[in-house]
């Protein structure tokens, strides 16, 4: 491996990852891994960087102007990260010159010299450093999963060569993502890439199993027992003579004579048909009591070996069997680029133990944290965009119900106005979702024109229907009675019951007259009356003030089917009272 040159400090490292609490990180991976995780603290990485590859291709490597939008809510984010810049320019100049690895730098250099300068390029820049820095994060027994599709695997994996060294690439996976279909002039792109890197030669590795075709089982357990079981006859002896109990003749057959000696299986041990503490003949006695002995033609004999007993086909590099997330897939959530979860279990059970610790830098709508927290793994996420963090403590909560919140922190969030405020003046955008998201409605993917909505939240009307709060973020300075009367307007159009209008400074006197007038609303589930349209403030939220309204439901998941598993949900007398 070649070693940094003059990489940035990282004095504000902290222990994440060493064996406390799990930890969910809202801003720029690239800070977050500099700034607050340690060296070689984390066993398994697994990232999925967004990257709109659906676009031209003579857009994504064609020197251009900017384009329009992205694939999701992290494309959004990163935006101007993946677009040729003036900014990207220099980076890239930092990076070859000082900042990164010989080796990487030599291979950005390349690619600049092969690519020239366009978006792929600008996306293969920014992401040398994060690689760099999710490398030094590895301990030496760790391993990454690099989860991209084939417009830029090729580019990516001369990367990761260059970073762990082309010794340690174990797999390139192809995931089967989606059914056939057409496409013009070429075959139909079917799959995505994962790469599987270690740190080391010495890494955790636990052998995944599939189950067995039908061809296979066919030919290898084509014996059935009385019972109707299959199973295969096996040996029940190894190489080579012994001296020993394991070498006496048990009903009338002598392995010695043949040059072999009685060894039983170890899973007959694991699954307690036998006793290891019992010797080879009492062990022999057992199976057959058991009706586990088959006996040759020749008086030989051997083990029934029960279908149900195998492990299943050692798990191969091409996986058709995990269906992608579709329209009527139970733990869809709507996110974009969501993976299934049983492709996250796969790679958190092949690569690390219960206990290990999990990273995954561009955690979206947190799949991999799911995987992590279910497997007993502990836990680091980071994601640029609000929208994810607050949809994966959502996650959390459904999966896990409310005791789940005190075992993880959360780092980035505004916790007080100064905060606040550093927020609006970053991110407008994300200043609306995370205010949304403290009275637990759900903020807007997309910044789109939406006529001052920026969010929705939802409550039972009754046993079948939910009723509709619309929610609207103010952040700048002035704040007028306009605002409250064109919320008002715009939940009587969109035929909601309700409407909250958040803001960052104190409401006037014309406000809240405005306020004061807007009607009440009366819940039918219990009769009780609430304001048709209330004001509530950023200093408000952060003492943990809430809207007069009903109880509103888990956002993101409510308009999904349940996560498995889910947790005994309120009813709707619970509801009512609560409310």
């Amino acid at each position: 491996m070649c070693s940094p040159r003059n990489l940035p400090a990282r004095s504000a490292q902290t222990s994440a990852g060493g064996g406390h609490m799990n930890r969910l990180f809202y801003g720029d991976n690239l800070d977050v891994l500099r700034e607050s995780i340690a060296s070689e603290s984390v066993d398994l990485v697994y990232l999925d960087p967004p990257f709109n590859s659906n676009r031209a291709y003579n857009v994504i490597f064609g020197k251009h102007a900017r384009t329009g939008n992205g694939a999701s809510a992290q494309i959004q984010a990163f935006d101007d990260t993946w677009h040729w810049t003036t900014v990207t320019g220099q980076q890239y100049q930092r990076y070859v010159a000082e900042e990164l690895p010989m080796r990487v730098a030599d291979a950005l250099t390349a690619f600049h010299t092969l690519l020239g300068e366009n978006d792929a390029m600008a996306y293969l820049v920014n992401m040398a450093p994060r690689l760099v820095e999710l490398h030094r994060v590895l301990k030496s027994t760790g391993s990454l999963y690099l989860h991209c599709d084939p417009t830029m695997s090729h580019y990516l994996k001369v990367m990761l060569d260059a970073i762990f060294g082309a010794v340690n690439f174990r797999n390139e996976i192809i995931w089967k993502r989606s059914g056939s279909h057409g496409s013009a002039k070429r075959f139909g792109p079917l799959h995505d890439v994962i790469f599987f890197y270690s740190r080391s030669g010495k890494f955790t590795w636990n052998q995944q199993h599939g189950p067995y075709d039908s061809s296979y089982i066919a030919e290898k357990f084509g014996k059935r027992n009385a019972d109707g079981r299959l199973f295969q006859d096996i040996s029940l002896t190894g190489d080579g003579e012994r001296g020993g109990e394991s070498g006496l003749t048990w009903h009338g057959y002598n392995p010695t004579a043949v040059g072999r000696h009685w060894a039983l299986p170890g899973y007959l041990v694991d699954l307690g048909i036998i006793s290891a503490q019992k010797s080879s003949l009492e062990r022999l006695s057992a199976l057959d009591a058991a009706g586990m002995i088959y006996w040759t033609r020749n008086k030989v004999p051997r083990l029934k070996f029960y279908i149900e007993h195998a492990p299943g086909m050692p798990q191969q590099d091409v996986w058709t069997d995990i269906p992608p997330i579709n329209s009527q897939a139970a733990e869809r959530l709507g996110y974009p680029t969501q993976k299934p979860l049983a492709l996250l279990e796969r790679i958190v059970s092949a690569s690390s133990n219960q206990g290990d610790v999990v990273l995954d830098p561009f955690c979206g709508c947190g799949t991999t944290i799911d995987a992590a927290q279910r497997l007993g793994r502990q836990w680091i996420g980071i994601d640029i965009t609000f929208i994810a963090v607050d949809l994966i403590e959502k996650r959390l909560r459904h999966a896990y119900g409310d005791s789940v919140i005190g075992s993880y922190e959360t780092a980035g969030i505004p916790r007080d106005m100064g905060s606040a405020h550093s927020l609006f003046e970053r991110s407008p955008f994300d200043f609306e979702r995370w205010a949304v998201s403290r009275i637990s409605a759900q903020p807007n993917v997309k910044q789109v024109g939406d006529k001052g909505v920026d969010g929705v939240a939802r409550f039972y009307l009754d046993k079948s229907t939910f009723g509709r709060i619309l929610v609207s973020v103010k952040g700048g300075k002035t704040v007028g009675p306009q605002f409250v009367r064109d919320l008002i307007g715009t939940v009587e159009t969109q035929k909601a019951q309700m409407g909250v209008l958040i803001t960052m400074t104190e409401p006037t006197p014309g406000v809240l007259d405005a306020v004061n007038h807007g009607g009440t609303y009366m819940w039918p589930i219990n009769g009780q009356s609430y304001p048709r349209a209330q004001i509530i403030t950023i200093a408000a939220l952060l003492k943990g003030l809430r809207p007069d309204m009903p109880a509103a439901l888990l956002p993101y998941i409510q308009a999904a089917k349940a996560l498995p598993p889910t947790p005994p949900q309120m009813s709707i007398d619970d509801v009512a009272a609560s409310g």
